[in-house]
């Protein structure tokens, strides 16, 4: 009796090692693509506030929850099923519709280099203030979607080959990860400016000054945010296709600009790794904004023609 019960706690012992390993491997995995798609959640932070513009502040709140529930639809009831099906069924199309993803995110960013004093909330609004509200949603969630599937489909790329509920755990973990992090980062952000005046009319001489600061800065950091969202679009963009025409064979552009790194890192050993980052971004942000521009500029042209 005394083996058995050995036996079966020895068995209990070993599949909870398996299970902590499993979630090793997706915590590992979750924390690698979500660094991947980094890109897109600073865009998706920078963007996401413009929808709030000109509403009350009682409603601020209220609009983000309702924009982070339909990006948690997007990602778990429409884009993991989709991602997942896509890799048992069609794992040959993922690269390629990588690829064109990161062309959206080239040309997403070059648009908005273009047009840097565009605002999504100046945007014409009509009906009551309930219509306004939901069309705001409606269009939020639907850029949410576009932005939502590049960040799934770059996870899934960079999934080893693994079991199905290893890949639905990491997406699942990464999608349920971004939303909060954006969502609950928009939120501080949009309520950044209430807590400056609250601070500011407090009766601490240091924590008036902390709020104005906040009310002065918000503005400004919101427009840094802004520009550091468009270039992460474009690194990430470029990063991608370089990585995909390396996948198809071509790849003397992706030696090179690893090739310029690593002499980057020669240069300084003690900021090797930085370096070499840096060159890699510099470069492939350089392709993203070239390809982002010249379709940019056929989007104008087809645009004309109609």
């Amino acid at each position: 009796m005394s083996t058995g019960l050995l036996a079966l706690l020895d068995d209990v012992a070993s599949i909870a090692k398996l299970a902590a390993a499993s979630l090793d491997d997706v915590a590992a995995l979750s924390g690698k693509a979500g660094v991947k798609a980094a890109g897109i959640v600073i865009d998706d932070a920078a963007v996401t506030p413009r929808y709030v513009v000109g509403f009350g502040p009682s409603r601020e709140l209220p609009i983000i929850g309702r924009i982070a529930v339909g990006s948690l639809r997007n990602k778990l009831l429409i884009l993991l099923p989709a991602a997942l099906a896509l890799s048992a069924l069609m794992p040959w199309a993922i690269t390629p519709l990588l690829m064109l993803g990161g062309l959206y995110l080239c040309f997403e960013g070059a648009e908005k280099l273009l047009h840097r004093g565009h605002e999504v909330g100046e945007a014409e609004a009509v009906g009551t203030p309930a219509v306004q509200e939901q069309q705001r949603i409606t269009g939020a969630i639907r850029t949410d979607f576009i932005l939502s599937a590049e960040i799934m489909a770059i996870t899934l790329a960079d999934l080893p080959a693994g079991g199905f509920w290893l890949r639905a755990a990491v997406l699942a973990v990464v999608g349920v990860g971004i939303t909060a992090l954006v969502y609950g980062s928009v939120a501080l952000i949009v309520k950044a400016d209430d807590v400056g005046v609250a601070l500011a009319r407090g009766p601490v001489a240091a924590l008036r000054a902390l709020g104005r600061a906040i009310v002065w800065g918000m503005p400004h950091f919101l427009v840094v945010l802004g520009g550091v969202g468009v270039l992460a679009m474009l690194w990430v963009g470029g990063g991608i296709i370089l990585h995909g025409i390396e996948a198809y064979g071509v790849t003397g552009p992706a030696h090179l600009v690893r090739g310029l790194g690593q002499a980057a890192a020669a240069l300084m050993p003690a900021l090797g790794g930085l370096l070499d980052w840096l060159v890699g971004a510099v470069l492939a942000g350089v392709l993203g904004l070239a390809l982002g521009g010249c379709i940019v500029g056929a989007v104008r042209l087809a645009r004309r023609g109609a």
